[in-house]
């Protein structure tokens, strides 16, 4: 009878063991409403090595789901799994969204961004087998997760005041050849651009063509710090051989392009209106000449006064009798 009771034990407790602890579910159905997590996919550059990427991003509070290292042989570490939130893009974003961690995939790439010279800001390249790792990984994260190529930004792209990664060096145009990042149709580029060399547009053009791109930028209407950052942040991508923030006709050219539709009329562009400033009223002393409309005629010359003869006693006027106010009589107004 013992040896019958331990076998019975011991089954009942491999049944304890392996009995499920929290609720069962079943996934017999699966649902069609339904999209990723992920909208945007946003590219980092670490400014720091190898091992120092791994440890700030796995010891700290900062994160991403994928860094890619420098190696030889480059190497693809995933640190946070899609379906949870890393925290990478910190206070960010893009046309509607805001605080895209919650919206996006992080890959963080071993780079070390730049550093200031003598000879100015000096930004470091991207090795060739890194970029063809990167080519890869963002092609199977955008394909799984159905990101749109107009959402796949850099930080530059979510936090323009902020960040500048991953920089003017990086190969926005081979991810746009692969058909991974959106980019202006060159043949509309070269229609458009005569225009805007032509007539450049005025800051308050630029600030409503920054922000229909996607960009978080104030409509102050003028040509201001925010302005020259959020350019040149746009410039790193589309136009990285001059990111100085400027306004010019290619940076125009460009924003017309992306923000509008392929088969819309060509812009038509209204000069800058330039307001000269009102000059200084003259002292309040000082008469204001006033030119009448019509010339008068001449008035018959007053002889001058004989020395010789006594000056005549000026005898009291006689008071002029007003005349009628009405429209033979308007009042004369000299504005000062």
């Amino acid at each position: 009878m013992k040896v019958l009771i331990v076998p019975v034990i011991l089954a009942l407790l491999a049944g304890c063991a392996t009995a499920p602890k929290g609720p069962q579910i079943d996934t017999t159905y699966n649902a069609k409403g339904q999209s990723s997590r992920a909208r945007f996919l946003v590219l980092h550059y670490t400014v720091s090595d190898k091992p120092t990427s791994i440890k700030i991003l796995t010891e700290q509070q900062v994160s991403a789901h994928y860094l890619l290292t420098d190696d030889p042989q480059p190497i693809i570490y995933r640190l946070v799994d899609e379906t949870r939130s890393a925290y990478h893009a910190g206070v960010s974003s893009w046309k509607q969204y805001t605080q895209l961690n919650n919206s996006s995939i992080g890959i963080e790439i071993v780079n070390a961004g730049w550093k200031d010279t003598p000879q100015g800001r000096v930004y470091a390249p991207f090795p060739q087998a890194q970029v063809d790792a990167l080519m890869v990984l963002v092609k199977d994260i955008v394909q799984r997760n159905g990101i749109a190529p107009e959402n796949v930004l850099g930080h530059s792209d979510i936090a323009p005041l902020r960040k500048q990664d991953p920089g003017p060096l990086f190969p926005w145009a081979r991810l746009a050849q692969e058909g991974l990042v959106l980019w202006p149709d060159a043949n509309r580029v070269a229609l458009v651009r005569p225009i805007f060399d032509a007539i450049l547009p005025d800051v308050a053009w630029f600030q409503r063509k920054l922000a229909a791109h996607g960009f978080g930028i104030q409509q102050t209407g003028m040509f201001d710090k925010q302005t020259i950052t959020v350019l040149s942040a746009f410039q790193m991508k589309y136009r990285p051989s001059d990111i100085s923030g400027n306004m010019d006709a290619e940076t125009a050219t460009l924003l017309e392009v992306l923000t509008t539709p392929a088969n819309a009329p060509l812009p038509v562009v209204t000069p800058p209106v330039i307001t000269s400033p009102v000059p200084a009223l003259p002292p309040a002393t000082a008469p204001v000449p006033v030119v009448p409309e019509t010339a008068p005629a001449p008035a018959a010359p007053v002889p001058l006064p004989n020395p010789a003869t006594p000056a005549p006693v000026p005898t009291p006027a006689t008071p002029a009798t007003p005349l009628p106010a009405g429209p033979a009589n308007p009042a004369v107004v000299n504005t000062p």
